[in-house]
């Protein structure tokens, strides 16, 4: 069963190098067919020649206003931008790409958190601390892309229609302050900003309680446009997308009981202020 995780953790990483090189393919012929070098395209755009090279060769993922800039630019009629959606799944890690397609497409979001703050309300100083952190050790730049990664996934929080967003946060998360004093409380008043937004409601569940229905571990529910519901369950890197009814209806009960559980809205980032206050 282990090797056969790895195999197909294998073939989603050179899935991910193959979108990278054949977008750098595309790029690097819109380039030349328009007649500039590395160094031209790269100045008009705002990065070094040696970044274009990378992104280019496959070794660097394009941020998104690159590759629209790009486009516009090379004159590529949209052929660079067809292919941005691929480029920016690319940026996660491969346990995580199938959820992230998912997640951009919800109207309904609801994360019941245990270990970290849940990554799409992560400050860049959060997740950049908590990647460092990661085991097997990343390389840096891999770290700079999943922080990037992630924070693009915040582009949630903007989008119109605004999506229901709910979340269940263990208290014991609040008060790891990983990153150091500075990163924690940065992200402390992140929760609270966040929070306090119409279509978002954050509850912490207080390790004062007796009763607790979520023990089995961390997971995510979503709703998408076409009324899909899916539950996203993650440890260890190992990771899997529930789509079968009976499942996800199971993981929305647990959701259910979570909420009943935890602090209310305004009793958690009444929490939440009182944390910072006392540090």
């Amino acid at each position: 069963m282990e090797e056969q995780r790895q195999q197909v953790d294998g073939r989603e990483q050179e899935a991910g190098a193959g979108i990278l090189h054949v977008f750098g393919r595309q790029l690097k012929l819109c380039r030349e067919r328009a007649g500039l070098d590395r160094a031209e395209l790269g100045s008009r755009a705002g990065y070094s020649a040696s970044t274009i090279a990378s992104f280019e060769q496959g070794r660097r993922i394009p941020p998104p206003k690159f590759i629209d800039n790009a486009d516009e630019l090379l004159d590529a009629g949209g052929l660079l931008k067809a292919g941005k959606e691929e480029v920016a799944r690319a940026q996660y890690p491969a346990f995580f790409r199938d959820a992230a397609r998912l997640e951009a497409q919800a109207v309904e979001l609801h994360v019941y958190g245990t270990r970290a703050v849940p990554g799409v309300l992560q400050t860049e100083e959060y997740a950049r601390a908590v990647c460092v952190m990661w085991r097997p050790l990343l390389g840096a730049e891999v770290i700079e892309q999943r922080v990037t990664a992630r924070m693009a996934r915040k582009d949630i929080f903007a989008r119109r229609p605004a999506p229901h967003l709910t979340f269940v946060i263990d208290e014991g998360v609040l008060h790891r302050p990983l990153g150091g004093e500075a990163v924690w409380r940065g992200q402390m008043e992140h929760l609270l900003l966040t929070g306090e937004q119409r279509n978002v409601e954050l509850q912490v569940m207080p390790l004062s309680r007796k009763e607790h229905a979520g023990l089995a571990g961390p997971f995510t529910l979503m709703e998408t446009k076409d009324e899909r519901r899916i539950a996203y369950t993650e440890v260890q890197g190992d990771s899997h997308v529930h789509t079968e009814r009976g499942k996800v209806r199971e993981l929305e009960a647990v959701y259910g009981s979570l909420r009943a559980q935890a602090l209310t809205p305004a009793e958690s980032l009444s929490l939440i202020e009182k944390l910072l206050g006392e540090r």
